[in-house]
């Protein structure tokens, strides 16, 4: 690797940039499972495949895709192998309590992971009724928020509540500049022509209406 007009080894890589192999064990067999957990590149783009899965999901769940979208970007940089040193796995994130509360098998399948962290994030807005505490308790647990009754002053959970809604914001933002613009086009309505109506009195003094033919 070329650092400046140098060469740096690849062990003075910072260790978050290198393939991890991890091994786990397998709560229903009892084995060791072993997984290679791949780097993630800076503000890395969501695959399409991956996108897909994100947006039907969300669309599924009543979860704004955007906002799960922001999510994946602030828990793995959209890499589906990402293993955090507390043990929270996958895209979202998970915590092996959360993966086993809604069905995952496997926290490394971008499907089960997605789908179990937007149901997660769907029972979290719907227990608080707010996105902001929402997302916390996706940090910090639903229990935390609970006991505060707002962000807790974790410094931890305070940034990512943050980093969250900035990336959601940039999202909203860049929808907006690439959606088409509405020209509003006023309706132009045909225009009518009646024959023009005339009245005169005849010699008894009777009104009469008549069509005049010409201007």
């Amino acid at each position: 690797m070329l650092v400046g007009n140098t060469f740096a080894a690849e062990t003075d890589r910072d260790p978050s940039d290198l393939a991890r192999t991890v091994v786990k064990v397998d709560p229903r067999s009892g084995r060791l499972v072993r997984k290679v957990v791949a780097p993630s590149a800076p503000n890395a783009p969501a695959p399409a495949s991956i996108s897909e899965i994100v947006d039907e999901t969300a669309r599924t769940h009543h979860v704004d895709p955007l906002l799960v979208h922001s999510v994946i970007q602030v828990e793995s940089n959209y890499n589906r192998f990402a293993l955090s040193p507390k043990g929270a796995e996958g895209l979202m994130q998970l915590i092996p309590s959360t993966a086993r509360r809604f069905g995952v098998t496997d926290s490394f399948d971008p499907k089960q992971n997605i789908e179990a962290g937007v149901k997660y994030l769907k029972y979290l807005q719907t227990l608080f009724k707010d996105d902001r505490l929402a997302l916390a308790a996706y940090n910090a647990g639903e229990g935390a928020v609970g006991k505060y009754k707002d962000v807790p002053p974790y410094k931890e959970t305070a940034g990512y509540v943050v980093k969250v809604g900035k990336k959601l914001t940039e999202a909203r933002a860049r929808q907006a500049q690439s959606a088409p613009a509405k020209v509003e086009e006023t309706p132009t309505e045909p225009v009518e022509s009646h024959p023009v109506l005339e009245q005169y009195t005849d010699a008894r003094g009777r009104l009469h209406l008549r069509t005049r033919s010409g201007p």
